[in-house]
């Protein structure tokens, strides 16, 4: 497609880059990511995606905006408390960037609904907050053949990785790092635990950063590592992982 004179000046560091260039730029502007979550990792997900020119976004969320959500869903503002989600999620969208088409999904995924909500978008990013969401995302991208790029939070650690397992057994999923979920109560929830509401800005860039290197088809992917951040040590570790053969 051609950029409008508009879109040029827009996306004129983009174009800039030679990774990218006019043509990424309208690779970018065709293409779609579902996000899951428009909280704290979706926030930065969402915002980075918008601007760089994502064609169509959509976000899963059943939730409202709440004042305790604030200190880290930079999604939000005040004014929008008691709002979906979803819905001020779009607000913001339009306003960011009106090349982006927002598709808000405000309902929780679950087993029911995966498959049909995930099967229209080029890759999925999850930024869920619970295990089940995030093994049943794991499994529905694998049948589905769809790329997943994971993060998570907690405290002041966070971690990434990109999850290809449907392209064969040299690549892992999320089951070969955890075969189950914890028990109940073995790992505290944000709510319970807290995090440091940066470092959410932090982890969601960096999977906002994979999923573009993704649907540009540049880079070297984080496919087969897991990316760990420490934000109280400055400490960054990429642990290789091996597939699971009896995943």
């Amino acid at each position: 497609m051609d950029l409008s004179d508009e879109q040029i000046e827009r996306y004129a560091r983009h174009i800039l880059l030679p990774e990218v260039g006019g043509n990424g730029q309208s690779r970018l502007l065709k293409s779609s990511v579902l996000v899951i979550g428009a909280g704290g990792l979706g926030s930065p997900v969402v915002m980075y995606l918008a601007a760089a020119g994502v064609g169509t976004i959509g976000v899963i969320d059943d939730d409202l905006v709440d004042l305790s959500n604030l200190q880290r869903q930079i999604l939000h503002t005040t004014s929008r408390l008691n709002m979906a989600k979803v819905d001020s999620a779009k607000q913001i969208v339009g306003e960011l960037n009106p090349d982006v088409a927002l598709i808000p999904h405000r309902e929780r995924l679950d087993v029911n609904n995966v498959e049909r909500l995930i099967a229209d978008y080029d890759l999925v990013v999850d930024g869920s907050d619970n295990f089940d969401t995030r093994f049943l995302i794991n499994d529905a991208c694998f049948l589905a053949s769809k790329t997943l790029i994971s993060g998570a939070i907690l405290r002041f650690e966070g971690q990434i990785s990109t999850y290809k397992a449907y392209l064969g057994s040299e690549h892992h999923c999320y089951r070969c790092i955890f075969p189950a979920p914890p028990p109940p109560g073995m790992i505290p929830s944000c709510s319970e635990a807290g995090v440091f509401g940066a470092l959410a800005g932090v982890v969601g860039s960096a999977q906002a950063v994979e999923a573009l290197k993704e649907l540009l088809g540049i880079g070297k992917t984080l496919a087969g590592y897991l990316l760990i951040y420490d934000g109280l040590d400055t400490i960054w570790r990429k642990v290789r992982v091996r597939p699971d053969p009896s995943c």
